[in-house]
């Protein structure tokens, strides 16, 4: 029997639903999956496709509130996203209403290619951002080191999606656990080798968020990290 295991985030899985409406096919998706059209219900999937979303994108407002709690004085935030994204409009109106409730302004960046991150990077110097939200998104997740050293060469706070950036040397990260994402994502397969149809199982949503800062970085950028922050985190790298 084959299984399509579309691990690559949203991007992966839509192709692969493209492609076939009879070959299982278990994704890890980083947004809303019945929103893209992946799936008819979370509940209640239908058809060939089934798996587990972290809805990663819709933690980008958490993550604001959270850099806030870190730079409460910031007049401007950045927030560096990719335009050819699915659904990257939807996740910059989310973010828009989060930073009005905040009273906070922030300033969208945008690259859709590696290409494009030095520029991205220049504007936000440029405009004087006083911290940067990196959206969450397969592309940048994909060159976290390259956005992590140009953060630093930059001395930008930032915020990343996952853990994964925190301990590259990245400032803060919020995000669901990867590694829960995957091992779902094994499971599902199993059981659909052993015969149950993906329409028959739920796709999973995270139970399990990490929190993450990197002290070290803190003390580069000269930024002293609230205690009532560090006690929020999951992990504290010293």
């Amino acid at each position: 029997m084959t299984i399509i295991i579309a691990s690559g985030g949203t991007a992966s899985a839509l192709a692969a639903k493209a492609v076939t409406s009879k070959i299982p096919i278990v994704f890890t998706a980083a947004a809303d999956p019945v929103e893209l059209g992946l799936v008819a219900s979370l509940g209640g999937p239908g058809g060939n496709v089934t798996g587990s979303t972290a809805f990663t994108s819709s933690l980008d407002p958490k993550r604001l509130e959270l850099l806030r709690e870190l730079m409460p004085g910031t007049r401007v935030f950045g927030v560096l996203t990719n335009p050819a994204k699915p659904n990257a409009e939807h996740d910059w109106r989310d973010l828009e209403k989060t930073a009005q409730a905040l009273g906070q302004e922030i300033f969208k960046i945008e690259a859709n290619s590696e290409l494009e991150f030095d520029t991205a990077f220049e504007r936000a110097v440029a405009k004087r951002v006083g911290a940067l939200l990196i959206a969450a998104d397969p592309l940048f997740n994909g060159h976290r080191r390259r956005l992590v050293r140009l953060a630093a060469q930059h001395s930008i706070p930032t915020i990343y999606q996952d853990r994964a950036f925190a301990t590259a040397g990245g400032l803060i990260s919020y995000g669901a656990s990867i590694t829960a994402a995957y091992r779902q994502a094994g499971i599902y397969a199993g059981r659909i080798l052993q015969g149950t149809s993906p329409a028959d199982l739920p796709v999973m949503q995270p139970t399990q968020f990490e929190f993450v800062i990197n002290l070290k970085t803190a003390k580069t950028l000269d930024l002293a990290v609230p205690l009532t922050l560090q006690a929020q985190a999951d992990e504290v790298i010293e």
